[in-house]
């Protein structure tokens, strides 16, 4: 080739390469097996994703079984404490059986409490470092519907662990409970039900703020004194979350009542004040998290 030649071929344009169709972009449902499956909506999807949660938090405490393990038992030596110093204490007082019977009753209801509060900003931290809280945010239910399926799936998981976790109590201390299940499980979520808003209302602050891990130790004693200052002293009370929902678990637990023996009033007014403060929690949490889209912050840490 001379070096006419060269110069024309240098001069001739470069066809552009042929590059592949972009491909469509990829629905909302999952391929499997080389068939696409709707999404599930309604019930049936909101029962979905409270079972990947559920199983999530299984695969999780058996992949990190020392971490719950350690749990188990600084949970059982922290009521050991307790017993042994109310025991000490007042031991031989003939009250002590049913002084006893509220602390185990109170603990119960603390540690269900603070397990409702923390789990919401611990689950958003989690996501954050991980890198998939944006993820969540970009999802068709949208991040607070996920937090409330989870919400509901962790509620049932907790309340099996601290059953199992109360049975280990009641036989150290040797004092058997009234276990009507039927009347504690609604209790219970009612009462849980006002924590997890405050939670709820902690996770958005932690979608702003990232790290608000020391209001989980101030709470952790307004929880106790919610518990265990009595409402009849301190009516007030009764309109704060906890309080009212603790009273109603010890009638059950304590004084073998059921619910269905208790005044209707009370249920009614247990559920009117959860709802009302899930409904704030959920209100500062949406609010938070629109602040949170607004600076661009759902993808930092």
């Amino acid at each position: 080739m001379n070096t006419m030649d060269a110069g024309a071929a240098l001069q001739r344009p470069i066809a552009a390469p042929q590059l592949p169709a972009p491909a469509a972009a990829v629905p909302a449902y999952v391929l499997a097996a080389g068939t696409r499956v709707q999404p599930r909506t309604g019930v049936a999807g909101a029962l979905s994703v409270m079972g990947a949660m559920l199983r999530m938090s299984v695969i999780e405490a058996k992949r990190y079984y020392f971490n719950s393990l350690v749990r188990l038992v600084s949970l059982y030596a922290f009521f050991f404490v307790v017993f042994m110093g109310a025991w000490t204490t007042m031991g031989d007082n003939p009250t002590f059986g049913a002084s006893l019977s509220g602390i185990v009753v109170g603990l119960m209801v603390w540690m269900l409490a603070m397990r409702a509060y923390s789990d919401h900003s611990n689950r958003l931290n989690m996501e954050a470092t991980q890198g998939t809280l944006e993820q969540l945010a970009m999802s068709p239910i949208g991040l607070a519907r996920v937090l409330v399926y989870n919400m509901a799936a962790m509620m049932f998981a907790q309340m099996g662990f601290m059953f199992v976790f109360l049975v280990l109590m009641m036989a150290t201390t040797r004092q058997w409970l009234h276990l009507d299940v039927l009347s504690l499980v609604p209790l219970l979520i009612l009462t849980m039900l006002g924590v997890h808003g405050m939670g709820m209302a902690m996770g958005g602050l932690a979608l702003v703020f990232k790290r608000v891990a020391a209001t989980v130790g101030i709470f952790q004693y307004v929880f106790l004194m919610l518990i265990a200052v009595p409402i009849d002293k301190v009516p007030v009370l009764k309109f704060l979350p906890l309080s009212w929902g603790a009273l109603l678990i010890r009638r059950v637990m304590v004084d073998g009542t059921s619910i269905l023996r208790l005044p209707p009033g009370d249920v009614l007014f247990l559920a009117a004040n959860s709802l009302a403060y899930f409904a704030v929690g959920m209100l500062i949490f949406k609010m938070c998290e629109r602040a949170a889209r607004n600076r661009g912050m759902l993808g930092h840490y």
